[in-house]
């Protein structure tokens, strides 16, 4: 029989594409989306014909809905990716970040909890923990890893890191396979165009097609450890195929600045220097940064993942595929 998985944030970029990955493996999908969200479902529109994909509206909040869910489908994996991620805009609305992260992912656990005796199988839980949990806290020469410690620096990290605590509790209380994985900045064409990245690669785009003179940024000093979220997904799905549940970092082990960002895209395009094309407004900084982001998947990679796209690479995707209609023009 074909494995179960349910999918939380299935119109995200990463939902999307874990939805492909699992596709592939011949797992049946079920993709949550909340009512509410303004996310377009562009990004999964292309699965809906799939007769193994199967998009359901769902609070995470709900408690009864969530366990009315579970029994429904009986998944055997459960990948919790749904939040308000945007870490600048957690400032401003702080009690919908922290509540969506935090009560969604208790919910899911409860649910979890509660049902395995039920359905009388295992259910294996990912949550998607990240990067900025770190947030301020020195960051050791070799990146941070699982024992690193952390001081979470916006009301998106904070909230991050009690579900974080929240799965570990429920590994180590009541024995479930429940596992974070501490995804550092995972980008593809599929970014949301408000992020830094995307925001460039669009800008890019516009400037060439002569209908934007300048992209608007804030701190161009802050160092990130950009990955694919292709190689992402993979390790998503590997960390719950493994023998027993546990924390993992997922990075690349590269540092760039949002400035190194800008000189590959650039160059990629065949616009010289960015220098000219980029104004700053300290509207799009935070009010505290966090300036440099390593990890260190050590752990991870000697399981057997390992990231397969280079930053360069990275790059070039984004910007290739945001002006691959212009050069068909």
């Amino acid at each position: 029989m074909n494995k179960i998985a349910i999918i939380t944030g299935i119109e995200g970029q990463v939902g999307s594409y874990l939805a492909e990955y699992l596709l592939s493996l011949n797992y049946k999908v079920i993709g949550l989306k909340r009512r509410s969200s303004l996310i377009k479902t562009d990004r999964i529109d292309h699965l809906l014909s799939n007769p193994n994909f199967q998009m359901e509206f769902h609070e995470l909040n709900d408690a009864g809905a969530t366990y009315r869910l579970i029994l429904k489908h009986k998944p055997d994996e459960i990948y919790n990716l749904a939040c308000q991620s945007h870490v600048r805009v957690s400032f401003e609305v702080p009690e919908e970040t922290v509540s969506g992260i935090v009560m969604g992912t208790l919910t899911l656990l409860e649910a979890v909890r509660n049902l395995e005796g039920v359905l009388n199988k295992s259910i294996k839980f990912f949550q998607a923990s990240t990067s900025e949990m770190f947030g301020v806290a020195p960051c050791p020469s070799t990146g941070y890893s699982e024992i690193s410690l952390m001081l979470p620096a916006s009301p998106y990290a904070c909230a991050k890191l009690c579900a974080h605590h929240l799965v570990r509790n429920y590994r180590e209380s009541y024995g479930l396979f429940a596992c974070s994985g501490i995804l550092f900045n995972h980008e593809s064409e599929r970014r949301g165009e408000t992020f830094v990245t995307r925001k460039i690669t669009l800008g890019i785009r516009n400037i060439l097609a002569e209908k934007q003179k300048k992209i608007v940024l804030g701190n161009l000093k802050s160092f990130r450890d950009w990955g694919y979220s292709k190689d992402y997904v993979r390790a998503q799905h590997f960390i719950l195929q493994q023998d027993k549940s546990d924390d993992f970092v997922v990075s690349t082990g590269e540092t760039h600045s949002i400035e190194e960002f800008l000189d590959e895209a650039f160059q990629i395009a065949g616009l010289g220097s960015w220098k000219s094309y980029v104004d700053f407004d300290k509207k799009y900084e935070r009010p505290q940064e966090v300036p440099y982001l390593l990890g260190d998947s050590t752990k991870l990679r000697n399981l057997g993942w390992k990231p397969e796209t280079t930053f360069k690479h990275l790059v070039k995707i984004m910007v290739e595929n945001d002006i691959k209609d212009l050069k068909k023009k």
